[in-house]
């Protein structure tokens, strides 16, 4: 069973790249015919440097009487040079278009699996899937998918040309040249395999060097650093021996391939001399010219030179299977969708900002974790949710925010459907990225201008800190505002929540991380929102919020509503 299923995850990736192939018809055409006109355009130089040589050897023909022909000759090596210039220009014209779509396709997935769908990914191995593995995608489209054309058409064409002038020479070719194909399959189902283990381990490697960086003051307090950086060493040297054995499959099997081309290439030119020379009576060596003989031995190396291309490049299409490999897992991840109406509802007027109908959430692993709940909270109200550690005030919040569907039962906000409508969400820790005050402000709302922020900041009280800055906005701050208090960095949050125009705030445990002050300061500033108009749904243990709320939804550990 398990080669079965092997079987058919392989077919899956191979049918996954050839339909994005199929978006690039054109392209891959235009790179095909390309390269096809670059063999004509080699053919007719290598006939003309044999006639040449041909001309002034046997000939006898003064140098001056051909200089037509050498001028001819230089315009050809131009035209060479140019084809396969614009050939690789077009492929990679390719390549980068697929590429910036199966990006595109990933963050639209991403962005509907939301953050319960992706809870368990590390973001290092997410960035590692959108940057090696799609980049891995790349060059298969750029160089492998045009030469698996030109492997068998320009050889053909090379050995049309072989047989026209001596079939045995031609015979000698078309004998040797099946071998280069079996052994880049036999060399391919390795490096396949190789390239897929690559991947894991390249995730499995970002995200334990990024889980170390950001518990390194656990660490440090708990004196774990030198465990942790041994730990990282012996990842990454997990992750070179597995790099050595892909280039060692790489290597061998180029040098296979090279000896048997160079093998063919030398039995042609043996029999070429010895029948230039006489020594073969049979066949068509008698009627050997040294034009005809030069001829068959310029192009035996180019006979071989596509099918060695692909061989070198058989890498590439390797790393694309096994890029595939985890790109279609995370593509196919199914996204969380809800069996009732409240996905295909369609929008209505309604005077609540949340509308919950007997909603209720289960989980297959937990079975019913919440409701069922029905209740209906005005605009520029708040509701605070409470319970117990596991009775699902962060689902309720998750629900609310779109990031899960409810089991059954309807929910509207602002009456569409949630997840409809973009919302404020705050959470224990603020979220902060490196980058300047005001690229963070910008976060969602990319538009607003220098007069905006100034004024959100000073309605949360950070304008007189702002003014401490030297550069103003334009002050750099640390990842997760390690260089801002609690209080601040929660401010901070709200100051961007003030510049969106959306006029609902979900927070989970806002003052969980605060002292007392910070927390009251919190409260009035939520205080300030509400009477500017502002729904707020908060869950949280912090009774302070009592004060604050029009609304009370206690939960048990089984999700009922327990009080309003």
């Amino acid at each position: 069973m398990k080669a079965i299923t092997e079987l058919d995850r392989k077919k899956r990736n191979r049918n996954w790249l050839r339909q994005l192939a199929a978006q690039e018809k054109s392209g891959l055409l235009m790179a095909r015919l390309l390269g096809l006109l670059l063999t004509l355009v080699i053919l007719l130089q290598l006939g003309l440097m044999a006639w040449l040589i041909s001309q002034l050897l046997v000939e006898k023909q003064p140098l001056e009487s051909l200089l037509g022909y050498w001028l001819l000759l230089i315009a050809l090596i131009v035209i060479r040079s140019l084809l396969q210039s614009l050939q690789e220009g077009v492929g990679q014209a390719v390549g980068n278009r697929l590429r910036l779509r199966v990006r595109e396709q990933l963050l639209s997935h991403l962005a509907r699996l939301g953050p319960i769908g992706l809870s368990g990914d590390s973001p290092a191995s997410l960035s590692s899937q959108w940057l090696e593995q799609v980049d891995a995608l790349q060059i298969y489209f750029a160089r492998f998918v045009p030469q698996m054309t030109l492997a068998w058409a320009s050889p053909l064409i090379f050995l049309g040309a072989v047989f026209y002038l001596d079939w045995v020479a031609g015979l000698f070719l078309l004998v040797s040249a099946p071998l280069i194909p079996l052994f880049m399959a036999l060399v391919g189902w390795g490096a396949e395999r190789l390239n897929q283990q690559h991947f894991v381990l390249l995730k499995r490697l970002s995200g334990h060097f990024l889980d170390r960086i950001r518990g390194l003051t656990s660490l440090k307090l708990f004196g774990q650093t030198q465990a942790a950086c041994d730990q990282v060493v012996a990842a990454t040297e997990d992750y070179r021996r597995l790099n050595m054995r892909t280039l060692k499959v790489a290597f061998l099997s180029s040098a296979v391939l090279e000896f048997f081309a160079s093998v063919a290439i030398a039995a042609v030119a043996i029999y070429i001399g010895f029948g230039l020379l006489g020594y073969i009576a049979w066949g068509p060596a008698p009627s050997l010219t040294l034009f005809s003989g030069l001829l068959i031995l310029l192009l035996a190396p180019e006979f071989f030179q596509p099918l060695r291309t692909l061989a070198q490049q058989y890498h590439d299409r390797a790393a694309a299977l096994g890029a595939a490999d985890s790109l279609v897992d995370l593509l196919e991840r199914p996204v969380s969708e809800s069996p009732s109406a409240n996905k295909t509802s369609e929008a209505r007027l309604s005077p609540w900002m949340l509308d919950l109908d007997h909603v209720c959430i289960s989980f297959a692993e937990r079975g019913q974790v919440l409701g069922p709940i029905s209740l209906q909270l005005g605009r520029g109200s708040c509701l605070l949710i409470s319970g117990r550690t596991g009775s699902g005030k962060s689902s309720l919040l998750h629900l609310l925010a779109g990031f899960i569907q409810p089991t059954s039962g309807s929910l509207h906000v602002e009456g569409l459907p949630a997840g409809e409508r973009p919302l404020v969400w705050m959470q224990q820790q603020a979220f902060i990225f490196q980058g300047t005050w005001a690229e963070n402000l910008r976060l969602a709302a990319p538009q607003a201008n220098s007069a905006q922020m100034l004024d959100a900041l000073q309605q949360v009280g950070l304008l007189e800190l702002l003014g401490e800055q030297a550069e103003g906005l334009d002050t750099p701050l640390l990842e997760g505002g390690r260089s801002l208090s609690g209080g601040q960095a929660q401010r901070l949050v709200l100051a961007r929540a003030l510049l969106t125009p959306s006029r609902l705030l979900l927070l989970d445990e806002p003052s969980a991380s605060l002292d007392d002050q910070a927390a009251d300061e919190l409260l009035n500033l939520l205080f300030g929102l509400k009477m500017q108009g502002c729904t707020l749904v908060i869950a949280s243990h912090d009774d302070r919020f009592l004060k604050l709320a029009d609304h009370h939804l206690e939960l048990t550990s089984g999700g009922q509503d327990a009080s309003t």
